[in-house]
């Protein structure tokens, strides 16, 4: 029963590491397709909404807009990149940032370098913040435990 109090804290702790990992990954993923990526003209093939939830827990809709480009070595590449703005409807030109070798992974945001650390950021800070909350629960419980051994027979 004790270990339980050490288990699940260090699971908490390796999901919250995993989470800053995939945010770090995505934080260099899309400056470097900003800062050195190529860009291209791309044509909004379709938008439409997808939804999760429902029932008893809250509805959430996430906007998509499917986008075609053609990398300058004449591939033609289509993707869906999700929570686009809502100005943007079929047939719309945008332009799009892609890595030559990942063309799969361009984006039609505008470049902002500075929301995109200030997002992974808060979001670095508050798994930091989750992470120290469930060391200092396994702390708080091996000091509990401790002062039970030492009372209890």
């Amino acid at each position: 029963m004790e270990a339980l109090f050490y288990v699940i804290p260090v699971i908490l702790i390796a999901v919250a590491g995993y989470g800053a990992l995939r945010m770090i990954g995505r934080f260099r993923r899309i400056d470097a397709t900003w800062s050195r990526g190529l860009t291209a003209e791309a044509r909004c093939l379709r938008s439409y909404v997808s939804t999760s939830g429902g029932g008893d827990t809250m509805v959430h809709t996430t906007l998509h807009h499917v986008y075609e480009f053609t990398t300058r070595e004449g591939r033609a590449v289509r993707f869906d990149e999700p929570n686009g703005p809502s100005t943007v409807v079929e047939g719309d030109v945008v332009t799009v940032h892609y890595l030559p070798d990942r063309p799969e992974q361009a984006t039609a945001r505008p470049p902002a370098p500075g929301r995109l650390a200030a997002e992974t950021g808060c979001v670095l800070g508050c798994l930091g913040v989750f992470a120290a909350c469930c060391a200092g629960f396994m702390i708080v419980a091996h000091l509990i435990f401790s002062q039970l051994r030492e009372v209890l027979p």
